[in-house]
């Protein structure tokens, strides 16, 4: 059986599956591109706006923009604190709305895999960020096993059942990310993993999290009676519990940044 396509169209089960992860290698790979403040910024696939409000909270940017294809996940992101100050469309990664020059910083966090076409996604990029700007991506590194539900991915391919995959996964890779933007003219070029921790309150808090996700939820479904069973229990023995009963563990993201 086919896996089923990806899709956001729900911004409050987006936050939840994801949202944690989300900050944890925002803040990480904010850090290490180290803005300075005053800047045009535009989040290329900002769903739900999470990133969004995370760029208005560190880098007092003047001015911010996300696109998204996704209009019920924009809902959710103008109900965010950051609303009033970004400005969100809908739009297509590789046909950004903007002239060219518009922007100092252009980003996708967590998105390039997403891209049809991420040689276009690039260059759209390069193309509104003005002389000197930056243009940075991260992704979670799919081919390395770097997704945050990795596990669970695996052990559903033991039931013959197959989750959902973007359609560019191999963009995320170090040594893509680092193709791509030299082969868009980019320079000082640089590329780093980013390793970061989720620690859920129990196994349930954990099942109940990915068993709603807007990529995992459609594929659980295909798993029924016992064979769902046994799916909790090899998953509870692949996230063993500390003594508290908390579950803690990783999750891996490749990024890349360059100057225009």
């Amino acid at each position: 059986m086919p896996p089923e396509q990806i899709k956001f169209d729900d911004g409050a089960a987006y936050e939840r599956y994801m949202g944690v992860w989300s900050q944890r290698v925002g803040e990480a790979f904010l850090s290490w591109l180290a803005p300075s403040q005053n800047l045009r910024w535009l989040d290329v696939g900002c769903g739900n706006g999470a990133f969004t409000e995370m760029i208005l909270q560190r880098c007092s940017p003047s001015a911010v923009a996300g696109i998204d294809p996704s209009e019920a996940q924009l809902a959710f992101a103008r109900s965010r604190n950051a609303a009033s100050i970004a400005r969100y469309r809908v739009g297509d990664a590789m046909a950004l709305p903007f002239e060219d020059d518009s922007f100092d910083v252009a980003v996708m966090p967590l998105v390039i895999f997403f891209v049809p076409d991420p040689v276009k996604g690039v260059a759209e990029m390069v193309r509104v960020v003005s002389p000197g700007g930056i243009v940075a991506a991260y992704a979670w590194d799919l081919p390395g096993g770097g997704f945050p539900y990795q596990s669970l991915r695996d052990e559903l391919e033991t039931f013959g059942i197959e989750a959902p995959q973007p359609p560019s996964p191999d963009a995320s890779r170090l040594d893509v990310l680092e193709t791509l933007w030299k082969n868009a003219g980019l320079k000082e070029i640089e590329t780093r993993a980013i390793t970061v921790q989720r620690t859920f309150a129990d196994f349930d808090d954990y099942w109940n999290t990915a068993e709603r996700g807007p990529s995992m939820s459609g594929t659980l479904a295909k798993v029924a009676g016992d064979d769902r069973q046994r799916l909790k229990e090899k998953m509870r023995n692949r996230l063993p519990a500390d003594s508290s009963g908390k579950i803690t563990y990783s999750a891996r993201a490749n990024a890349v940044k360059g100057r225009v």
